[in-house]
């Protein structure tokens, strides 16, 4: 087995939730996983802010990904 030594900031390690200075590898990568799927998730939510899909029902989103979902069946 090989150690990897990794330096982050006190500010980062908070961030992040670290709950100790020794991780293995599966748990570092858990932690950094849940960061990036909570960046993309306030990403998404700024696009949907941005394009006004925010204000949507969950009958509009069904109906837009039907018609998506036909159109690519009668144009392949």
């Amino acid at each position: 087995m090989r150690t990897l030594n990794i330096a982050i900031s006190d500010i980062e390690y908070r961030k992040f939730g670290i709950p100790n200075e020794q991780l293995n590898f599966t748990d570092f990568v858990d932690i950094i996983g849940k960061e990036l799927i909570r960046q993309n998730l306030n990403s998404c939510v700024a696009l949907a802010e941005e394009y006004g899909l925010s204000t949507m029902t969950m009958e509009e989103i069904s109906n837009e990904v039907k018609a998506v979902r036909q159109y690519a069946k009668t144009n392949n």
